[in-house]
């Protein structure tokens, strides 16, 4: 049983959440509060939250824990396409990087350090959202601006916690999933 739903509470999050102010002000704009260094921090908090309490029962074992670390940012298309680059080999924006701490390929690495009084935190990793690319991509997907981010974060949040999309039949899963995750966000 997972702890959050054997404690019957959300597990506790320790969210570093930022958007890049130097982005165009229409563009902070249109992505209201989501993108609010203060007011996005929490309702970021809050969903993030709730989507790892939604997904608690289904984690693996090594997932499970009483309180999740994670880095949430909202950038511009230069900084996700050097990310891209860097990190992928792939040239130009992207909508959306995850960088899993919890990942195979780092299991001789040394655990990541908490900050004090956290030490039952399992850091997750780091979501990056072009706001730009978000905000060009959401018409084409029937989204606000608002909707496209929460969307990509579930998506982000799904790598961190160990889904790929290798072929067709695992993304049309991951997409239900995300769906799924948005629906119980949206009737709380």
């Amino acid at each position: 049983m997972a702890f959050a739903e054997a404690n019957n509470a959300l597990p506790d999050l320790d969210l570093a959440f930022e958007a890049d102010d130097s982005l165009a002000g229409e563009l902070l704009a249109a992505a209201g509060d989501l993108a609010d260094p203060i007011a996005g921090a929490e309702l970021w908090h809050q969903r993030i939250n709730q989507w790892l309490s939604a997904m608690a029962p289904e984690l693996p074992a090594e997932l499970q824990a009483p309180a999740f670390s994670l880095g949430l940012s909202l950038v511009g298309d230069s900084e996700i396409a050097e990310l891209n680059s860097d990190w992928r080999g792939k040239s130009g924006p992207t909508d959306v990087l995850a960088f899993a701490a919890q990942d195979d390929g780092l299991d001789d690495a040394p655990p990541i350090p908490m900050p004090d009084g956290e030490e039952d935190a399992l850091e997750l990793g780091d979501i990056v959202i072009s706001l730009e690319t978000a905000a060009r991509q959401a018409p084409d997907h029937g989204h606000s601006l608002p909707e496209e981010l929460l969307f990509l974060a579930t998506h982000g949040l799904l790598h961190l916690l160990g889904w790929d999309h290798p072929d067709d039949a695992s993304l049309a899963a991951m997409l239900r999933k995300q769906e799924e995750l948005l629906a119980s966000t949206n009737q709380r």
